[in-house]
């Protein structure tokens, strides 16, 4: 196998082999083959695309590059939810202590903020001592007798997609219908898992920004998980201003709590509620959509889901009293305020802006190596179709670096778009795909 013509081929626009596909990813798994060759091979792919079976070849090459785990002694059901990324979307957050609450197991491999969307580990690790990188007898043991463990990907599950999902972060080749699904699917097929629900973003915030792309998108993951015998679902929601009002790390993590202690904002609760149904119904077919999301919102009245998310904290040794005590975090030492420019209606949010936005204050990475500054964010204050007057608060910027903190207040002051009369506001569900 001689790289430069598998590079070449795929630039070409030609199909490649499983073979060559599977001799390419693992002779960059085992570091015979340098980072910009593959950085060059990711880009031919982000440009020309993959047909169905090099797509499904490219995920069996990733799937089998590392263990993959058995729950099938679990007494319930196993699954878990994974979302394509969007900016303030922490809705696993919040799921998995709920579903796990509700008998489901939850064996949750989460992944590291990509491009302008932000991570779940990296939310998960703003709290002080959580760790993700559980191995996996611990991480086995945790989830069969607590029902849920949230974690990393380890050096044994999907090693080869492991290496790629940080090149493709710092290359800008995550937007890709066959990259995305055989990086998700093949670290959710190692789970061991029977059911899946996949939150695909759609619209400005979004890796996918159109229906059409999210629908593409959507279908090659369900029909990559069915085709395994997992149970699949995927539902299209929109990203076309930020979920909740929260962005950034522990801006993040302050939120999932508040929506646990059930004074979590209305989108961000209907999003998580409707992905719940997905699973409960999925083991309970005979369950009514409305009995499903009845049953994980008496999770959150009765104060059970928060209390599973403190267990969880404190046994993968996070702080789980500053949980209890959010105000005692530290905070940024600067903060800025984002005033709305015109009277009337906000109309249009540049979502992915905010994203960026946000990695710019500290909350995110530009190069693999960078460090994240978890008090570092922003707070959005209003929403699409909202009435708004000159001068009001529409967003608050915080960040330990002052300098970047002004050169993003003076670039966003063109994020938002408004208009005299209220616009169309989207859907929050567009569509059910399964």
């Amino acid at each position: 196998m001689i790289p430069y013509q598998i590079i070449e081929k795929k630039s070409r626009g030609e199909v490649l082999s499983a073979t060559e596909i599977a001799e390419f990813i693992n002779a960059y798994t085992n570091g015979n083959i340098p980072d910009y060759q593959m950085s060059a091979l990711l880009m031919a792919i982000f440009i020309k695309g993959m047909s169905t079976e090099e797509t499904l070849a490219l995920t069996k090459v990733m799937l089998e590059s590392g263990e993959r785990m058995d729950f099938s002694g679990a007494p319930g059901f196993v699954a878990d939810k994974h979302s394509t990324g969007g900016v303030g979307d922490k809705v696993s957050i919040l799921l998995a202590p709920i579903l796990a609450v509700l008998g489901i197991h939850i064996p949750m491999i989460s992944g590291r903020g990509l491009g302008h969307s932000g991570g779940t580990l990296d939310k998960l690790e703003s709290i002080p001592g959580f760790n993700v990188n559980l191995d996996l007898d611990t991480w086995h043991d945790l989830v069969m007798t607590e029902k849920v463990g949230l974690v990393g990907q380890t050096g044994n599950i999907c090693p080869a997609d492991k290496k790629l999902y940080s090149l493709r972060d710092v290359t800008a080749t995550v937007r890709s219908i066959p990259l995305i699904s055989a990086s998700i699917m093949s670290k959710k097929i190692a789970e061991g898992i029977q059911g899946l629900v996949l939150d695909v973003k759609t619209g400005n915030g979004a890796f996918m920004q159109t229906v059409s792309e999210s629908q593409a998108l959507a279908n090659s993951l369900v029909s990559i998980g069915k085709g395994y015998g997992i149970k699949t679902s995927a539902l299209i929601t929109d990203m076309n201003q930020p979920l909740g009002a929260a962005i950034g790390n522990w801006f993040e993590m302050k939120e999932s709590v508040l929506g646990l202690q059930g004074k979590g904002p209305d989108d961000l609760m209907e999003v998580t509620y409707a992905l719940g149904a997905e699973i409960l119904r999925m083991a309970q077919p005979d369950l009514t959509q409305e009995v499903a999301i009845g049953m994980q919102q008496k999770t959150v009245a009765d104060g059970s889901a928060f209390e599973k998310l403190l267990k969880i904290v404190e046994l993968q040794n996070g702080d789980p009293k500053i949980l209890e005590n959010m105000e005692a975090y530290p905070e940024a030492k600067f903060s800025k305020t984002v005033h709305v420019k015109q009277s009337g209606y906000l109309a249009q949010i540049n979502t992915m802006a905010l994203g960026f936005a946000g990695i710019q204050l500290g909350a995110g990475r530009r190069v693999i190596s960078d460090e994240i500054d978890y008090s570092s964010g922003m707070y959005i204050q209003k929403k699409l179709g909202e009435k708004v007057e000159t001068g009001d608060e529409v967003l608050t910027l915080h960040s330990n670096n002052e300098t970047a903190l002004q050169e993003v207040a003076g670039q966003l002051s063109n994020v938002f778009t408004y208009t005299d009369t209220r616009p169309e506001i989207p859907p929050l569900i567009v569509e059910r795909i399964n």
